[in-house]
């Protein structure tokens, strides 16, 4: 064993209870009534680079929620290396629905299951783990910025990066945000989809009328509505709203069984779209109707309903302008609404897709720092969602080094239920990143 991994094994425990604690904090940035968490969380964090000796530790806001950032000075002549994870969580559906309680971090069979252990709160563990085998003196001068709202799309992103140039510039950028190939197998992510979306209000009727009266003769919008989603796609299920682009993807097999493995696809339940499955996933624009606001079931009635809302999202590949996709998605819902239904939309978030270049010594350092740690090469790929952060990051350094890693891997079910972390995968890729920043600081 290196002296390095000595010291990465060795401050191993006290980063996982560090990591079990900020999970325990239900820091969910979409949901009002878990402001005070996501504060929280951001204490805890900031309680973490004080705790490291950081040079600086300082909250940065720019109307959004608020993201911690701290320096390390490192050995004068070496590169800059910012290191980025977000504290900030997805909501975690039903709460019944897990094995374990959500925000009570649990290991089972070698991994650690919660509300944001992999996505991404591992991630800013990662970083915590890198900078404590070094007694929080790094061989380079280290950045650490760990954001609070990157699960409802980093809005305030472009102001930060406006209001704080010099300290969120540097020569690399490890965002510790993606996922591996497979347990074990090391990935960087090279592509990744951007994202827009909208909510759409179908609206039929000035009231809700009796269905036994009026049924057959005057529309409901939730019928409505219904077909206007259906028109999104095609009768393969690819996307039908005109004016996304597609790109063509890698020759990487991604084996059917795995497929069918990590997505829970039902027996008989076909997948959509033409073209290989990377290409689907990494390269093609997607379209999910994420949530419907209408009558529950419990509550109804036999009664035409008046108005009826949905959210759709669309993910779009590297090439397409989020706004142009945003407008091309807004028309197709104007155009295609069904029988005359009164239709408005109002526009979301957005997220530009981002294309990563690993050409140089620096990614050479990073290839060969991760193969070490893993035991087994890298594999380069794509990415079917989307970290806003890293287009931005990349056209406003210009010359500097993104590098998208990952402490998940695709069992993970990030964003669903009984979200997980390998904790095997976690510990090496501990080590990966502080043999970078050695590597990079000789």
């Amino acid at each position: 064993m290196t002296n390095l991994a000595w010291h990465v094994e060795r401050v191993l425990p006290s980063v996982i209870a560090d990591l079990h604690q900020l999970i325990a904090i239900p820091s969910v940035s979409s949901m009002w009534e878990h402001d005070e968490d996501v504060l929280a969380a951001r204490d805890l964090v900031v309680e973490w680079m004080r705790g490291l000796g950081a040079a600086e530790v300082k909250t940065l806001e720019a109307g959004g929620k608020p993201a911690v950032w701290a320096d390390f000075p490192g050995p004068e002549g070496t590169p800059t290396v910012l290191l980025y994870a977000h504290y900030d969580v997805q909501p975690i559906g039903e709460p019944t629905a897990w094995t374990s309680p959500a925000f009570d971090p649990t290991e089972r069979d070698g991994r650690l299951f919660a509300r944001g252990s992999a996505d991404d709160k591992g991630g800013a563990a990662v970083h915590l783990a890198a900078l404590r085998a070094f007694g929080g003196k790094p061989p380079v001068h280290v950045k650490v910025f760990i954001e609070g709202e990157e699960e409802i799309g980093s809005p305030s992103m472009p102001a930060l990066l406006e209001k704080y140039p010099d300290e969120l510039s540097a020569d690399v950028f490890v965002i510790a945000d993606s996922v591996n190939w497979e347990v074990g197998v090391p990935s960087f992510t090279t592509t990744l989809r951007g994202v827009v979306d909208c909510e759409v209000t179908v609206s039929t009727l000035t009231q809700g009328l009796h269905s036994g009266q009026f049924g057959g003769v005057v529309p409901d919008a939730l019928t409505a509505l219904c077909r206007l989603l259906a028109s999104l796609h095609d009768e393969a299920g690819n996307v039908a709203i005109e004016g996304l682009v597609s790109s063509p993807g890698p020759e990487l097999e991604y084996p059917e069984d795995r497929l069918q493995e990590e997505t829970g696809l039902l027996p008989g339940v076909q997948q959509i779209g033409d073209g290989s499955v990377v290409e689907r996933m990494w390269f093609r624009p997607s379209a999910s109707v994420l949530a419907i606001d209408a009558t529950p079931v419990a509550e109804a009635s036999n009664t035409l309903v008046p108005s009826a809302r949905a959210k759709v999202s669309v993910r779009i590949p590297p090439g397409q302008d989020p706004q142009a996709a945003a407008a091309a998605l807004e028309q197709h819902l104007l155009d295609n609404a069904p029988w005359g239904a009164r239709v408005e939309v109002t526009g979301g978030q957005s997220g530009a897709p981002g294309t990563v270049a690993l050409e140089d010594a620096r990614a050479a350092a990073a290839r060969a720092a991760y193969a070490e740690a893993f035991g087994t090469e890298v594999v380069e790929m794509g990415c079917g969602g989307s970290i806003p952060i890293v287009a931005e990051f990349a056209e406003r350094n210009p010359d500097a080094l993104v590098l998208v890693t990952a402490v998940t891997d695709p069992t993970s079910r990030m964003h669903g239920i009984d979200e997980s972390l390998d904790l095997g995968d976690f510990a090496k890729a501990a080590l990966a990143e502080a043999l970078l920043l050695s590597r990079l600081g000789s």
